[in-house]
Parts: structure tokens; C-alpha cells; sequence
């Protein structure tokens, strides 16, 4: 997006902190390695040292990724490097799952060059009472290495940066704090429980992060969007303590589209200067200004769209009646009780076509209950309705399965086979390793292999019963397995080469006319990101083939939100019968029922969030005016030609 002078100047009325937008995280992550790379590369060459303070989380990963990359590929060394990480959990074990000082590690220093003694993590091991004195030492490190040169930060979905949560002093310095309630769940999926979230830990305070000669805040997601207006657009207030930033000399916030989303710049675009009038901009207007004034579409007025800033859609359309009009229109036009398309009825504006008839169908779902939560409604009106559907269940989910669990089918597996005489001393033995395994497992240890296939095995047992309830044959359920999943662990490997082939493997077995996949971004655990990039990779790869000259794609989001109203191009109504089927279909999944590991901020039990989300999609169709219904559920067309 080309911004001219004017344009500039009234964005800058909205926004009091300098902010660069990037299409895509990766873009952003490697913009901020250039310039970290450029600045070691200066002090190199002054032969002075470069201080630079770093942060944890799922934010910098790529940024610490393409470091990488620089210094095995480019030769960028890290030999004059000193760094500083802004915080970590207390008490916490360096080497524990959760650890800053691990996650550092991993991702960054035992790639690089930089020396041992170079990088300092807070220490989460030390007693309580030399807590005080070792935060002022850590102040005191800073200040003799010459202070930070850039500081990078991420943002917490409170405005925390670092630790320092709402409340705290722009004077503060590095100390040990209490995390707010709602980052601890919002770190919660790191965890198996929120039991084991610190309740502790330790940061560098706002005032050691003003000292920064440079700052530079990263922030990618759509989660991360409002957060990212209110500390951009909003007051200065230490409620939202990354909008203290507003007064540092020298900071800029990188984010990408996703994050930008609420910025009044892609908000209301209109409002910063002259836009090009898209259908999905006007759409976006339209509904918008309904939603604000709480009022069906066709009730606007023109006083209406000139009172907030949208004469120029009067002034092109003549009229609010007429605007009225066609956007009533291609709203209502994406609501269909035929996701397949409606066969012996060509409908020029229906989202689906009509032929061909029946449709091969195949449903991506990241984990093994997505296909269910996401979209069960529209899985079972699409074999209903006669077409030939497949299911994808591309990871195991194992990690998902509590320890209870597990003991609990072990211990049937025993009793099925001491109730039918059948050699049962494999499943004892099995049995009795597990208990003693889970009797001195460490929070987050990586479960034994044995453990982590039973509870694979579970999720593809719930999965199977899913299908034969909605009435998918046997042979047409597909377990991918991913390897990128397959860690053990939280913390999954990124998409690799045998994730790519085994999906273009499927989908050339399968040469769908149709394809469902997960395009929920807000996943926290990132799998859903990884699964849908592995589509596309393998869409792009498969493009020329035959079959993908007549194949639609189709994404549905999680269980974690919803596409925004102006977004949707096909709506699947439910009626309350089919919202209670696909309940149903959800309780299958007893493993994710009542107690879910690592289920993220969100607190309700999955089918909650499922029929809270299509009755909430429902009820905005309705307020603008369209039919209602019980429920819906919205898809949005990827063109990936």
C-alpha cells in the first residue's frame, strides 16, 4: 500500500508510535535481523561491543530463526555481542521445558558464535531473599556493558511488555513480580495445567527497557490486533504499559497484517485519507457502520454515512438505498444450506457451484477433532447430501491426552484381555511401566514412546467414532501423522519436506473438488499455522495437475475464533437440531471433554466455544437484517491459482 503526504500525515494523527506493517510475521522477523544484523556489523567495524537486549515467546522465534540463518549462511558473527534477556519464570529450573534460559538456547545461542559468557538470562533458581540483590546486579551488568543498544520486546494480549504487567511504573527497574491472571493463561498452553503456570517471575523493569537506545516491538496475529491499536492509538497509561513506549525517542512497532487489523489505517481506512473503494472495503464500511449504530443494513441513512466519514460512498452510489441494497444482497447471498453446491440449480451468485455432482470432498483438520468443532454441521449436511467426503486428520494430538487418561485404557486393554483369556502379561507389563513412569514424571517431561502412541491411539479412536457417527466410510478417514508434530512436546519442529509430500500424496489419491482447511491463525500452539501452510505449500506444488484445475478451497477457523462478518463468503445456517447433532458429534471426543491440557486462555470446553461462535455469526446476520438462525458457520474461498 503507497501512502502519499497527506495520507501520512493523518495516519500520524492516529498513531503515536512509528509502525512498520509487513505482509507476512517471516517478513517482518527477517526486516528487524537486517537491522540487528547492520548494527553488529557497525559496531564490528568501530570495533566496539553491541549490546542488545532480547525476548522470549512464540513472537521472536523467527527473528532468532533468520539470525540463525544469517550466521551459517552469511557468516554474520556474534563474537562482539553481549545480550540481556528481559525476563523468566521464578522458580523455574534452567533446563525445564518452560525455562527463557532453555527456550534461548534452543532457538538462538547454541547456533551462533556469541561467547559462553556473553548472554545473561535472569536466574529463576535463586532463593527469594537474593532476589532483590541479584535484580540490582543484573541492572548493574547492563549499565557496565555500555547499556542496550536495541532492546526487542513482543506484547502480551494485556500490554504487558517484558513482565511488567498493567500498573506497573515507568520507573521501574529489574525486580520480581506477580504476573497478572490473565497472562498466566495466556502462557497457559506451555503448561499441562494452569496449576503449573508461575505465579512468579522476573523482568527488566520499563524503566531499564526507556534506557534502550533503540526499541523495536514485534507483534504478529490477529489476536495481538487490538492490543496492538489500544497501545498504538490509545492514551498514554500505564493500564497498557507498551503504550508508555509513546514517549521513548527512538521506538518502532513491526507487525504484520494480521496484527495491524484494528489500526485505524486498515480499520477504517477512510478515515486516514482517500481509499480505493474494493467490494471487500465496501462490504467492510457498510457492515461496519450497521454494527455501530446498531441498525439492519437497509435501515442506513445517507445522514448516517455522512455523519462517520463515508460521503464518498454516498457520492458513488447516489443514494444509501442503493448502497443498502446491493450489500443486503451479496450478504444474503452467502448464506446456502448447500456447502456442496446445490445440484440441478445453477445459481450465478451461490457461493458453491452446482456441478460437478457429487463433489469429492476433502476435510484438512489440524488435530483430530477440528473436522467436528470447526465445521460439523456443514462434515455432515456435505455427506447428506450425497458427496463422496474424506477426512484428513493431519497430527496425532497426542499431546492433548492427560496421564489419567492413558492409565484408564491401559487398564481396560488388561481387563478386555483377562475377560476374553487372552495373554494379557504385554499389557500388564505396559501397564505397570506407565504408572511407574507417571508416578515420577517432571511437569512437561516428554511422555515415554509407548505413551505418547497410546494416547495417539486414543485420538484416532475418537476421530474413527466421529466419522462412523456422521457416517464417512472407513477408507476415506486418513491419518497424515505429521512429523512436524511428532516432538513430544509443546514446541513443535517447523513444517519440513515429508509433511509436504505425505499432503501431496493425499491429495493426489484423493483429486478433491473440494477442500476444507483450518485457517484459525489464533491457534496457540501455532499447529493449525503449520498445517495450513503445509496445505498451501503442497497446493501451490500440485497447481498445474489436472485435478486442481477444477478443485475450490475453502478455510473455516477454530476454536478459537470466527471470521470477521464482512469476510465470510459461504454461511452454513443450523438449525437448533443440528446444532445439538453436532454437540453430539463433539462429545465423542472424551479425551478433550471436561479437562483439556494446554486449551490455551479460553477456559470453556470446546463444544461451548463451537455453538457460542455459531450462534454469535447467527446473531450478526440477523442484526443486519438477513434471516435467523440458530447457528452458522462461515468459510472464507482461498484462490490459490
Amino acid at each position: 500500500m503507497t501512502l502519499n503526504h497527506q495520507e501520512i500525515e493523518l495516519i500520524d494523527s492516529f498513531e503515536q508510535i512509528a509502525v512498520d506493517i509487513h505482509p507476512t510475521a517471516k517478513e517482518g522477523s527477517r526486516a528487524v535481523a537486517q537491522e540487528i544484523a547492520a548494527l553488529i556489523k557497525a559496531k564490528q567495524a568501530a570495533k566496539e561491543t553491541c549490546v542488545l537486549g532480547l525476548a522470549t515467546g512464540s513472537t521472536p522465534k523467527y527473528l532468532y530463526a533468520e539470525l540463525v540463518r544469517l550466521h551459517k549462511e552469511e557468516g554474520l558473527s556474534f563474537k562482539n555481542v553481549v545480550t540481556f534477556n528481559l525476563d523468566e519464570y521464578y522458580p523455574i529450573e534452567p533446563d525445564a521445558l518452560q525455562s527463557y534460559n532453555r527456550f534461548m538456547k534452543e532457538q538462538l545461542f547454541k547456533h551462533i558464535d556469541i561467547p559462553e559468557g556473553n548472554y545473561f538470562v535472569p536466574d529463576g533458581t535463586l532463593p527469594k531473599e537474593k532476589m532483590k540483590a541479584y535484580c540490582e546486579e543484573y541492572e548493574r551488568r547492563i549499565e557496565s556493558a555500555g547499556g542496550i543498544d536495541l532492546q526487542i520486546l513482543g506484547i502480551g494480549n494485556n500490554g504487558h511488555i517484558g513482565f511488567n504487567e498493567p500498573g506497573a511504573s515507568v520507573n521501574s527497574h529489574t525486580r520480581l513480580v506477580t504476573l497478572d491472571n490473565s497472562t498466566r493463561l495466556a502462557n497457559g498452553f506451555e503448561f499441562p495445567n494452569m496449576s503449573q503456570v508461575p505465579r512468579l517471575a522476573i523482568t527488566m523493569g520499563i524503566g531499564t527497557i526507556f534506557k534502550a537506545k533503540r526499541v523495536l516491538l514485534m507483534a504478529w496475529g490477529s489476536h495481538k490486533a487490538k492490543i496492538v491499536r489500544r497501545a498504538v492509538e490509545g492514551h498514554y497509561s500505564d493500564q497498557v504499559p507498551a503504550s508508555l513506549l509513546q514517549q521513548h525517542p527512538n521506538c518502532r512497532f513491526v507487525i504484520d497484517e494480521q496484527a495491524a487489523q484494528e489500526l485505524t489505517r486498515y480499520k477504517e481506512p477512510w478515515l486516514t485519507g482517500d481509499c480505493e473503494w474494493t467490494p471487500s472495503l465496501r462490504r467492510k464500511a457498510v457492515t461496519g457502520l450497521a454494527m455501530k449504530l446498531d441498525k439492519p443494513i437497509l435501515m442506513l441513512t445517507d445522514k448516517d454515512y455522512n455523519e462517520n466519514g463515508l460521503n464518498d460512498l454516498i457520492v458513488q452510489y447516489g443514494s444509501a438505498y442503493e448502497l443498502n441494497i446491493e450489500e443486503f444482497n451479496g450478504i444474503r447471498d452467502t448464506i446456502t444450506g448447500w456447502p456442496g453446491g446445490k445440484p440441478g440449480a445453477p445459481l450465478p451468485k451461490h457461493p458453491e457451484r452446482s456441478e460437478p455432482m457429487p463433489k469429492r470432498v476433502l476435510i484438512f483438520s489440524p488435530h483430530p477433532d477440528d473436522d467436528i468443532i470447526s465445521m460439523g454441521g456443514t462434515f455432515i449436511r456435505l455427506h447428506e447430501q450425497g458427496h463422496d467426503v474424506h477426512v484428513a486428520y493431519q497430527t496425532s494430538g497426542n499431546i492433548a491426552v492427560t496421564d489419567e487418561f492413558v492409565l484408564r485404557f491401559i487398564d481396560f486393554a488388561v481387563g478386555f484381555e483377562g475377560m476374553f483369556d487372552i495373554d494379557r502379561s504385554k499389557s500388564s507389563q505396559i501397564l505397570d511401566e506407565a504408572k511407574a513412569f507417571l508416578k515420577i514424571k517432571k511437569p512437561s517431561q516428554k511422555d515415554t514412546p509407548e505413551i505418547r502412541a497410546i494416547k495417539g491411539l486414543i485420538r484416532r479412536c475418537e476421530a474413527k467414532a466421529t466419522c462412523r457417527y456422521v457416517g464417512i466410510k472407513e477408507e476415506n478417514i486418513h491419518f497424515q501423522n505429521l512429523p512436524f508434530y511428532e516432538t513430544g512436546l509443546v514446541e513443535k519442529k517447523p513444517m519440513g519436506e515429508e509433511d509436504v509430500q505425505l499432503t501431496m500424496k493425499l491429495l493426489r489419491e484423493v483429486k478433491p473438488h473440494q477442500i476444507f482447511c483450518a485457517g484459525d491463525l489464533a491457534d496457540p500452539h501455532g499447529t493449525h499455522k503449520v498445517c495450513l501452510d503445509i496445505v498451501f505449500e503442497a497446493l501451490n506444488r500440485l497447481k498445474h495437475e489436472a485435478f486442481m484445475k477444477d478443485c475450490w478451497v475453502w478455510l473455516y477457523k477454530g476454536a478459537w475464533q470466527e471470521w470477521d462478518i464482512h469476510e465470510i463468503e459461504m454461511a452454513v445456517p443450523m438449525s437448533p437440531d443440528q446444532v445439538v447433532q453436532k454437540r453430539l458429534g463433539i462429545f465423542i471426543h472424551q479425551s478433550q471433554k471436561d479437562v483439556v491440557p494446554f486449551q490455551g486462555t479460553d477456559l470453556r470446553e470446546f463444544w461451548q466455544r463451537a455453538e457460542d461462535r455459531n450462534a454469535n455469526t447467527a446473531e450478526l446476520y440477523d442484526k443486519l437484517g438477513l434471516q435467523k438462525y440458530a447457528a452458522m458457520e462461515a468459510f472464507v474461498r482461498y484462490h490459490f491459482m
